[in-house]
């Protein structure tokens, strides 16, 4: 019996062929494998928070200003911002790779990368050591953008919303632990105070390394490069328990098959050009590209990096108030991130994004409001107004932006543009996180609490294009969701196409095997 949640995550062709379960997935052993695997895979994820909060934490530490030459304006934006720019120059090469020689092989490569960053960054000896290895931190960032795509491509049907989106969610694991271990450290006479927590960049990491190494390769991928059997055993093992008659299985096999062949015969090869070349493609691109800029433009990248500089405006100077603060603001963060992603298949991609825009308009409007009244008046109550704000702010921002800024373009895109889809997203982050980061401690320093005027216009243009221009993508499976956007111009074939033919092929194998039995009984 097919269940209404079921139709309404998956749509009603893959929901019509899943298997019957009474038990939960935590009590299924070839699914708690799976979500095992992927979830290591999801920590990866960790390390751009962590770097997020680190460099918060760090701008509070007086060993490490004094050891950076006290970097203000230009300078501290650019320390900040070259971290993005390696995550640019890495996310294109990151496509390309994830392409050709599969999505783990880009998370390999970028291990690699943070492994030297963190070596490099932890016993740096000057200024200039410091920011090489945030470069590179940065370009590993770039290549565990595959994680997505991996874990969109290999999640369990009705498991894929919510684990795709909670890929991002997890950036906050990181800022948890940065926070706290520079909060911890905050009282070291010495660079050791800001060393162990650049050190404990590859702690995460660590601990996710033998869940990723043993997580199958996308299955998509292998099929797109003829190794469709190996897809098959992967897709009988991870979804059908090891049933190889499973219907959920040739469902998968079929409707993923047709759909690269598909694809494959569209386009002799696929590249950035194609993004344009229909309108459901160019819908994509402006999605894929907007919620990459949004979800740096709406004023959340002036606390992510800059929170110490933003209390600093409503008078809180305090090193020890000023970490604590960060300490809790990224456990609230992960908190309602993983709340938000729980519920993309409950509620769907669009009333949350619709929400987390208009609340974090009417709460940077009020936080602009009582910092400019601080700035007039130095009422201390007014400047401590603004911290529960800015908690209710980021609650507003983690209900969408965090969960759904990564998995909702991975989604969205067919499989030949997905890889490059993920990568304009990424670079659009780290482009408009380059522009914030160079622009805002300028900004702030020059005009103070005044800036903030600048995104309560931005967060009015965000509302206008999620109510116009972002569309519900639950109730789809992956290749299906490609009738949202291309209409009747889409590769897939009619509905109802392919769930007749695996029944028609259940049939047949059943009825081979009464066959079978009578033919063995007439023998005995």
């Amino acid at each position: 019996m097919v269940s209404e949640s079921q139709k309404r995550i998956v749509g009603e062709e893959l929901a019509a062929v899943l298997p019957a379960r009474i038990q939960p997935w935590w009590k299924t052993p070839y699914l708690l494998r799976l979500n095992f695997y992927l979830f290591s895979c999801m920590l990866f994820s960790a390390t751009i928070g962590f770097d997020n909060s680190l460099m918060n934490g760090l701008q509070a530490l007086d060993t490490w200003n004094k050891f950076m030459d006290h970097p203000t304006g230009a300078y501290l934006g650019a320390i900040n911002a070259c971290q993005a720019g390696g995550a640019c120059i890495a996310n294109p090469v990151m496509s390309y790779v994830s392409n050709e020689y599969g999505r783990k092989v880009s998370v390999w490569i970028g291990l690699f990368f943070l492994s030297l960053g963190t070596a490099l960054n932890a016993s740096a000896i000057n200024p200039a050591m410091f920011i090489v290895s945030r470069v590179l931190v940065g370009s590993a960032s770039g290549f565990f953008s595959a994680v997505a795509l991996l874990v969109t491509e290999m999640a369990y049907p009705t498991h894929r919303g919510k684990m795709t989106a909670g890929f991002n969610t997890l950036v906050y694991a990181g800022s948890l632990i940065s926070a706290w271990s520079t909060f911890g450290c905050r009282n070291l006479d010495s660079n050791w105070s800001w060393r162990i927590p650049s050190l404990l960049q590859i702690l995460i990491p660590t601990i996710a390394f033998t869940g990723f190494a043993l997580t199958p390769e996308s299955p998509r991928f292998l099929i797109s490069k003829g190794r469709n059997e190996e897809a098959r055993l992967s897709l009988i093992k991870h979804h059908g328990g090891g049933d190889e008659s499973s219907p959920l299985v040739a469902f998968e096999m079929a409707e993923i098959e047709q759909a690269i062949l598909l694809e494959q015969q569209a386009n002799e090869s696929s590249g950035y050009m194609d993004m344009l070349k229909t309108a459901g493609n160019r819908h994509r691109l402006f999605i894929s590209i907007s919620m990459g800029v949004f979800s740096q433009w709406n004023g959340v990248g002036i606390v992510s990096y800059y929170l110490a500089a933003v209390l600093k405006t409503v008078g809180i100077t305090s090193i020890t108030q000023q970490t604590l603060i960060n300490g809790f603001l990224q456990l609230w963060n992960l908190i309602m991130a993983v709340l938000a992603s729980s519920l993309v298949d409950r509620i769907g991609r669009r009333p949350l994004l619709l929400a987390s825009s208009f609340g974090m308009l009417v709460c940077i409007t009020i936080i602009t409001g009582l910092s400019g009244s601080f700035a007039i008046t130095a009422h201390a109550a007014t400047g401590l107004a603004v911290v529960p704000l800015l908690f209710i702010y980021f609650g507003f921002y983690d209900i969408a932006f965090t969960p759904l800024a990564v998995s909702y373009p991975a989604e969205i895109w067919q499989y030949s543009l997905r890889s490059r889809g993920v990568a304009v997203t990424y670079v659009s982050i780290y482009a408009a996180q380059f522009f914030n980061l160079f622009v805002n401690p300028i900004a702030l320093e020059s005009i103070a609490w005044k800036y903030y005027i600048v995104y309560i216009v931005i967060m009015i243009c965000i509302c206008v294009v999620a109510w116009c221009c972002y569309p519900e993508t639950r109730g789809y499976s992956l290749e299906e969701i490609a009738r949202v956007f291309d209409k009747g111009d889409t590769n897939l074939l009619p509905h109802g196409v392919i769930l007749d033919a695996v029944k028609d092929k259940q049939m047949e194998m059943n009825s081979d095997k009464v066959d079978h039995v009578d033919h063995a009984e007439e023998k005995v």
